[in-house]
């Protein structure tokens, strides 16, 4: 039996991503992949936004295998532990104090649906309100809760239960003529809107499953003023496009805002290790001692990564060069001449390619994958080829990348 039958035979018909990358994997290095015939792909999709740091980060590495050569604790629970005393420490004064941020950390771990969960928990017991408002075009996880924010169709048809407890708003780009925000304040106002004054709104300042659709800094300012106004949490999900993703750590800093309560995932575990973090500000901390739990939320190695993570970051000055590569990747797509090309968004290392149809969407990503890029798609009907390289991804790959991508869209014409 060769190894795809071995998948074919054994694992569950809900895997995914193999379907459209299909050769068996074996190394990766920075922004490289190599499958079981030493064939080499360009990665413009990093593990869904969890290696910002690339593929067997080599300054990270040598931290967990220093770790682990010492017999650090793996598993604690939550537990007093060197390692996360570290990881606060550091957190707290390099990422935090030095943008006038004040939250208390949860450990909630290990994956995003947690933070968004333990995110909504908290927001109803403070408010002792059911509701909550999100946006259409959001994804925030596959967990019940999480799955009732999230507003993509097959994702909630997996449910098997109603999602309750949510309403979801028309995102500002649906209808050109639609004040969202002057709707919003229509139906807290109006009482005969059906609505239940929410304890929270959740948003993305970039939907980015949603098809990288970017929030107006006027439109989230307006926003931030309408949750003060109301007395309604701010709660932003930055698990995809957090962690410099857009250019700035939090992908909040550019419209200058603050939530009250904020999640993080994915690349904030360094190395791509499972790893999610709730913050929120102090006044709301009324948990009582083991209300929420999980057992993986004192996960070690994930909390030495992402130290690590954190220190690389801030030593390579990973923010300013993701607005440099930024330009490269949005000159290189405005340039390309197709008339298959709806539109083209983006903003930091998250940009999306927009077709007129699924059919070209799929051709383009499976030309890609046949000539050595891995790219995703993403939005409604999936029309979107979605580019999220590494951060760190090197020029000239990210510009073979590119030249791969802009082969694959000629070859539509």
């Amino acid at each position: 039996m060769n190894k795809k039958e071995t998948f074919e035979k054994y694992e569950s018909e809900v895997r995914s991503y193999c379907r459209v990358f299909s050769e068996v994997m074996t190394t990766a290095k920075g922004s490289i992949i190599k499958d079981e015939n030493n064939k080499e792909y360009v990665d413009f999709f990093a593990g869904a936004g969890a290696l910002n740091y690339g593929h067997n980060n080599d300054y990270i590495k040598e931290k967990l295998i220093e770790y682990l050569k010492n017999d650090g604790i793996i598993h604690s629970l939550d537990m007093f532990t060197e390692a996360k005393e570290d990881f606060i420490n550091y957190f707290e004064k390099e990422i935090l104090e030095k943008r006038n941020l004040n939250y208390k950390i949860m450990f909630t771990g290990p994956t995003g649906t947690n933070s968004i969960e333990a995110a909504l928990k908290l927001a109803r017991k403070v408010k002792n309100r059911s509701n909550v408002f999100a946006f259409m075009g959001a994804f925030h996880g596959m967990s019940l809760g999480a799955l009732a924010l999230t507003t993509d169709l097959s994702s909630r048809k997996g449910a098997g239960v109603d999602l309750n407890n949510v309403t979801h708003i028309p995102a500002p780009y649906m209808f050109k003529n639609l004040d969202v925000i002057n709707y919003i304040k229509t139906i807290l106002h109006d009482d005969h809107s059906g609505v239940e004054k929410p304890a929270a709104i959740v948003i993305e300042t970039v939907q980015a499953e949603g098809g990288v659709y970017i929030f107006e800094k006027k439109f989230l300012k307006e926003l931030r003023e309408l949750c003060n106004e109301e007395d309604i949490l701010l709660i932003i999900d930055d698990i995809q496009v957090g962690n410099a993703r857009t250019g700035k750590f939090f992908s909040f800093e550019n419209s200058g805002i603050v939530p009250d309560i904020l999640t993080l995932s994915k690349s904030i575990g360094g190395y791509g290790l499972p790893f999610s973090l709730t913050l929120f500000k102090p006044e709301l901390d009324i948990w009582s001692p083991g209300e929420h739990n999980g057992t993986f939320r004192g996960a070690q190695l994930s909390i030495v990564a992402a130290k690590a993570g954190l220190e690389y970051m801030l030593k390579e000055n990973v923010e300013k060069e993701v607005e440099r590569k930024s330009k490269i990747v949005k000159d290189f797509l405005k340039s390309i001449n197709s008339k298959n090309i709806v539109d083209i968004r983006g903003i930091g290392l998250i940009w999306g390619v927009e077709f007129k149809s699924e059919n070209q969407s799929k051709q383009v990503v499976t030309e890609c994958f046949k000539n050595g890029l891995i790219i995703e798609r993403a939005g409604r009907d999936n029309v979107v080829v979605k580019l999220m390289p590494p951060l760190v991804i090197e020029d000239h790959i990210l510009l073979k990348g590119l030249e791969i991508l802009k082969n694959s869209i000629l070859k539509l014409e």
